[in-house]
């Protein structure tokens, strides 16, 4: 085995034991492997400013399922999604869930194809191009944004994704009360979650946005 994977193998199960739910041993192995992925491709591709794998483990894996406890129904986009954050961790941690992945830059796209061929995901579906473009046959129930953009410029750009019985899931570190106030007219913030990330340093919160029924 890649001792590099055991390495992650005891930190992850380390860091699991602060979660409020259950991470499956498939489930482990999967996000493990997604890792060692990113640090794979990332050196030709650039999909991360984080270098160090044990770093990817807290700052992308459980940065990201933290959100998992919170998402209502079965249709979700992560948009301007990178390298797949945070939608292959949960995917991953909701197989019965489908998840759309949005991002306008090819090789992103092409790292997230090759991850959920090698991963054995089939619950993923990858689209290159802008958010703005995207054409759906029915509203998602769910449309995540991380690290994506302002919560004004995510709402104006994927109002198009979803309806006022879906919701806008945004992962933001501190939460800047002007933010807030300056989302879009037709908007309304129904609730902040402060998210606990084990040995993370620093806030997350999950800003959870609907759109007012006309």
């Amino acid at each position: 085995m890649d001792p590099l994977f055991s390495e992650l193998e005891v930190s992850f199960k380390r860091i699991a034991s602060s979660l409020n739910f259950d991470v499956s041993e498939r489930q482990r192995e999967q996000l493990i492997q997604y890792v060692l992925l990113i640090n794979k491709w990332n050196k030709a591709y650039n999909l991360t400013s984080v270098r160090d794998p044990q770093e990817m483990l807290v700052k992308h894996i459980f940065d990201s399922i933290v959100v998992s406890p919170y998402l209502e129904g079965s249709d979700f986009a992560d948009v301007g999604t990178g390298p797949g954050l945070p939608g292959i961790p949960l995917a991953i941690m909701n197989p019965e869930k489908i998840f759309l992945l949005i991002d306008s830059l090819g090789k992103r796209v092409r790292f997230i194809k090759q991850s959920v061929y090698e991963l054995k995901i089939d619950n993923v579906t990858a689209l290159q191009t802008r958010v703005e473009d995207v054409e759906l046959d029915k509203p998602l129930d769910g449309v995540l944004s991380r690290a994506f953009a302002s919560l004004s410029d995510m709402l104006n750009w994927c109002q198009n994704l979803t309806d006022d019985k879906g919701q806008f899931l945004a992962l933001k570190g501190q939460v800047d009360k002007l933010e807030l106030d300056e989302i879009p007219t037709g908007f309304t913030v129904v609730d902040c979650i402060n998210l606990n990330v084990p040995t993370l340093e620093g806030e997350r919160h999950l800003v959870k946005v609907k759109k007012v029924p006309s």
